[in-house]
């Protein structure tokens, strides 16, 4: 089986080259309609690598990746599935393309924390007239008191 390639990213500067002998393959029947090859094709791909198997991440990168994808993992196995094309060998592409997206995704650093905002003067402002033309329709609806 072929390298897996993953492209460099935030977190991951020369990228990274995943041995083929690392990947398992599985073939299955793909669900949804098909055709004449539809009882013959195992056109389903579950592409499967085990994380800790990995010896060319710091501890540091295999603790992050055990960490963001922690619910996607059995054990240290990840598995990717890809059923969206009716030939195998596009499956495969797909499957091994998401594997290598979600690499690169999670060896990526966290977002940066979020600052909190305040309503600026005019937003206030325009909730509050906003507020005001709602309570004047609601009480032009009301039935006028017995005082008047």
């Amino acid at each position: 089986m072929e390298d897996l390639l993953v492209a460099p990213g935030p977190g991951l500067p020369e990228g990274l080259v995943i041995p083929g002998d690392l990947l398992r393959e599985r073939f299955t029947h793909a669900s949804g309609p098909g055709g004449q090859g539809v009882n013959t094709s195992d056109s389903r791909v579950q592409l499967s690598l085990d994380l800790a198997a990995l010896d060319m991440l710091t501890t540091a990168q295999r603790e992050r990746l055990a960490e963001q994808l922690a619910g996607r993992l059995a054990d240290t196995i990840l598995t990717v599935e890809a059923a969206e094309f009716r030939s195998q060998l596009r499956n495969r592409r797909a499957a091994r393309e998401r594997m290598a997206a979600l690499l690169r995704t999670s060896l990526g650093p966290p977002p940066p924390p979020r600052r909190p905002t305040r309503p600026t003067r005019g937003s206030r402002r325009r909730r509050l007239e906003t507020k005001h033309r709602r309570s004047e329709v609601k009480r032009g609806r009301s039935r006028p008191s017995a005082d008047s």
